[in-house]
């Protein structure tokens, strides 16, 4: 699933190749997006070549290959309804609303429900967070005090910290963090991940618990901190 400016992108670099057999450049992509600068575009590039929508030719300029298309586009139809994204979506910029309050759904008050409010990227960020869409029962001595919501998790960049695909974290929001936690960051109110919060100076990075992923550093104003890991919860099958 691919966020809205990805999408943007895909389709525009798709609609000026077939007008002129040539891709845009980036500064028509920036404008065509409506960016403040190239980087976001090269971004938004790297994200597409990730999830395979793209490739870039080596040794020549502006050299763009469109793979594929979003199903939705490619069949000219709208997503059929009840289509369930991969990637949590809306809401940009904004913790989740805590669910209201609902009974414990034991007896002896253990454990109390807690909103499931999609999917987090454990590797390349993904979108953000979108609405309710179930509710799971955690135990109290787990999350304490505070507003508290959880996540499915996709992808395998935190698997030395213990965080598997499939796993469901637990969130306590929050909108600052200390060098060390595993959070929810939000990257150019856009794209969500789940990493460790670190400080280079004035910059935040964002830091993998896999080898295989790079550390990513961002200025202070391109991330926002949406929650801090609480607790995981694990299902064998």
């Amino acid at each position: 699933m691919l966020t809205r400016k990805q999408q943007e992108l895909l389709l525009f670099i798709h609609e000026r190749m077939k007008e002129s057999g040539v891709p845009p450049s980036f500064d028509e992509m920036k404008d065509a997006l409506d960016l403040a600068s190239k980087s976001g575009i090269h971004r938004l590039i790297t994200a597409l070549e990730e999830r395979g929508f793209i490739r870039r030719l080596p040794n020549r300029a502006r050299a763009l290959e469109v793979i594929k298309l979003p199903e939705a586009y490619a069949a000219n139809t709208q997503p059929r309804r009840g289509f369930s994204p991969s990637v949590i979506e809306g809401s940009l910029g904004k913790p989740p609303a805590p669910a209201p309050a609902k009974a414990p759904p034991v007896a002896d008050n253990s454990s109390v429900s807690v909103p499931v409010m999609g999917r987090i990227a454990a590797g390349v960020p993904i979108s953000a967070i979108q609405n309710n869409t179930h509710d799971i029962s955690v135990p109290l001595d787990m999350i304490g005090t505070g507003d508290h919501y959880a996540l499915e998790v996709k992808g395998d960049s935190m698997i030395e910290a213990g965080i598997f695909d499939g796993d469901t974290v637990i969130i306590r929001n929050a909108t600052t963090a200390n060098p060390g936690d595993i959070i929810v960051a939000l990257v150019d109110d856009e794209e969500a991940t789940l990493k460790r919060f670190r400080r280079k100076g004035a910059s935040i990075a964002l830091e993998a618990a896999n080898p295989a992923y790079e550390t990513r550093i961002f200025g202070p104003d391109r991330v926002k901190i949406q929650g801090k890991l609480v607790g995981l919860i694990r299902r064998y099958h």
